[in-house]
């Protein structure tokens, strides 16, 4: 009798722990889901997001940041074209928005028709890739990529670099690496601001910085970096990116479709080039 009570015991007491890590796993996961809401113009594709599992968890689509950024009107590659990396760091923080930055370069590509640039931004994609172990995912969208260029075909390569996105967001998550794929996206959206702001103070017009005031994508990622381990966000790059957009967030905190000044823009920019040579 008292071999079975001490054998109840220990099985309450295995089954407590399970309870009990069941319990803080749940608080874990409903911190990291206490993010606002993404913006509805930043959300990817819905069929794209299904294809990879993706549906019900996804970061803003940098694809979307280059559609916003259709308002722009032309841009000069030449003068916002960034020298593409030669290698990834050894940082997995700073290789998740490397890449980011990189699907950004790749959609500024493809909006200034640049064939001849596209090789250089793919292959780095790989590299990138392989470093967050989604090389094998990255080959089979980066061929297309350059097949697409090559052919001039902008509107699959635009769906392709969607589509390496969302990829490496589901390889993210199978690993349940969920701050991984947050990085990929801000490092995305940073890259993608930057572009935007140089932009609109090269060739300022009204309508143009009424695209730049955008508090609510901010706020998201300024969120999102709070779910991310405490250890982490008080290194660098981190550190400084959080600071920045804390810095930003006053900047855009503007009425729906206001116009920013010349003086304000100019501000923003010199925040999002700062924060920029981070990535």
């Amino acid at each position: 009798m008292a071999r079975l009570n001490r054998g109840m015991a220990l099985a309450l007491a295995i089954a407590g722990v399970g309870v009990l890590g069941m319990a803080m796993g749940q608080e874990k996961e409903a911190k990291a889901t206490k993010l606002p809401p993404i913006p509805e113009d930043f959300l990817g594709d819905e069929h794209i997001r299904e294809e990879f599992g993706i549906n019900e968890w996804t970061t803003p689509s940098i694809g979307k940041i280059f559609d916003i950024m259709g308002g722009l009107g032309t841009l000069s590659f030449d003068e916002l074209k960034r020298k593409v990396p030669d290698k990834p760091p050894g940082d997995r923080v700073a290789v998740s928005l490397g890449l980011g930055a990189l699907i950004a370069d790749g959609f500024l590509v493809v909006q200034c028709e640049k064939v001849e640039a596209m090789e250089d931004v793919g292959r780095a994609m790989i590299k990138y890739a392989k470093a967050l172990g989604a090389g094998s995912r990255m080959n089979r969208h980066t061929q297309s990529l350059l097949e697409n260029s090559v052919q001039g075909d902008w509107a699959s390569l635009r769906m392709e670099l969607a589509k390496t996105q969302a990829d490496v967001e589901g390889e993210m998550l199978q690993l349940r690496d969920v701050e991984i794929a947050h990085l990929i996206s801000l490092g995305g959206w940073l890259r993608g601001f930057e572009i935007s702001t140089d932009a609109v103070k090269a060739s300022y017009t009204e309508e143009k910085s009424r695209q730049l005031g955008r508090r609510d994508i901010v706020e998201y990622y300024a969120a999102s970096l709070e779910n991310v381990n405490p250890d982490l966000v008080e290194k660098e790059p981190l550190k400084s990116l959080r600071e920045g957009l804390v810095e930003l967030l006053p900047l855009v905190d503007v009425p729906e479709g206001k116009a920013l000044t010349v003086e304000e823009v100019a501000q923003l920019n010199k925040v999002a080039k700062k924060m920029a040579s981070k990535l």
